[in-house]
């Protein structure tokens, strides 16, 4: 056991962390695309890879670690599986509008 978690528990908390890492590392490049050329499909594009990654993830990760710590009821899991599959959502929206707006 590795801080009180599985094997496979920890994988999966280490695979949650690093495409934390990596979504953010994408949605700052596109940000910094935003920032050069002044165009709003990039920020929009910056947004959606955000909210289309980082921000689930960590939602996700923060919930699960505080129902474990006995911080929030166990029947809150759904609700925090719902927050993050709308901001996934949102992500897209803004992708789709980055791609097909004029």
């Amino acid at each position: 056991m590795i801080l009180g978690l599985s094997p496979l528990q920890f994988a999966v908390a280490v695979v949650a962390l690093v495409s934390t890492v990596l979504g953010l590392l994408v949605g700052y490049q596109a940000y910094r695309g935003f920032r050069r050329n002044d165009s709003p499909r990039m920020r929009y594009i910056s947004a959606g890879l955000i909210l289309l990654t980082a921000i689930p993830y960590t939602v996700s990760f923060v919930g699960t670690l505080l129902i474990r710590l006995d911080l929030l009821a166990a029947a809150m899991r759904s609700p925090i599986g719902l927050v993050a599959r709308l901001v996934q959502l949102c992500g897209l929206v803004c992708l789709v509008y980055a791609l097909y707006a004029r």
